[in-house]
């Protein structure tokens, strides 16, 4: 039997309200496993707080890498300040993915980087965001909501890049995707490492690739949540699993 990838997914922390020790707990929705095993990848999780030279052992011992959705970047890492509706940030989770995302850049090790991951990755590489899409875009589409829902469901279309490799791996043709949506931050100046493969009706950048490495790919919606019902999501995850065996 063939060595399934080791694939590994980042965290976030999560503060607890009501606990004994008034503590935190590092945790990330099961959707993402289930995406990698259902692809043919083993999943494995990435802590924080576990210092620079263990980050790198279990790095090193990965094959490939999904940076997860979650709270917002600091702003201070692309130079900017901090706008009112930029919450839940967490420097930690930060530095520990940025370093992640610098590496596997560098190193050419497959990523696939989801909803905030797209902007960790953008970030990484000397780009900035949009820390809010309706406070800075006039009439931008809806890409939030405060409903887990948005998750399961279509929320709006996008248009691909003919002949990327985000198209590519997704199995579809020139027509428009449907696709979720639950972000209320994007991409503002894309990092020049990075190509633009898909944005929204309203501009709204919601697919990168880095096209000098097998594959290093942003998205901004969130392909787990449907690998069960929409088949090209499903294809995207195979697409990591077959970059990180090599």
């Amino acid at each position: 039997m063939a060595r399934r990838p080791l694939i590994g997914i980042s965290l976030a922390a999560h503060r607890l309200a009501d606990s004994e020790t008034g503590g935190s707990v590092l945790r990330v929705r099961p959707t993402y496993a289930h995406a990698v095993a259902v692809a043919g990848g083993t999943p494995v999780l990435i802590p924080l707080y576990v210092g620079a030279e263990t980050l790198r052992s279990i790095y090193e011992r990965l094959d490939g890498i999904v940076l997860s959705g979650g709270g917002d970047v600091d702003p201070s890492y692309y130079g900017a300040e901090r706008s009112p509706y930029t919450v839940r940030v967490n420097r930690e989770r930060d530095e520990v993915e940025l370093q992640l995302t610098r590496w596997a850049c560098a190193e050419d090790k497959p990523l696939l980087a989801i909803c905030r991951g797209i902007q960790v990755l953008n970030v990484a590489l000397g780009g900035t965001l949009i820390q809010d899409i309706r406070d800075e875009i006039s009439g931008a589409l809806r890409h939030d909501a405060n409903s887990d829902v948005w998750f399961e469901r279509p929320a709006h279309t996008i248009t691909l890049t003919d002949g990327s490799r985000l198209q590519r791996a997704l199995g579809v043709g020139e027509g428009p995707l449907e696709v979720n949506s639950l972000h209320h931050q994007a991409l503002k100046d894309v990092a020049t490492a990075l190509d633009v493969v898909a944005r929204a009706s309203d501009g709204i950048v919601e697919g990168v690739e880095m096209p000098e490495r097998r594959f290093i790919v942003g998205v901004q919606w969130h392909p787990e949540t449907l690998v069960d019902e929409h088949p090209p999501m499903r294809r995207l995850f195979e697409a990591l699993v077959r970059a990180a065996q090599g």
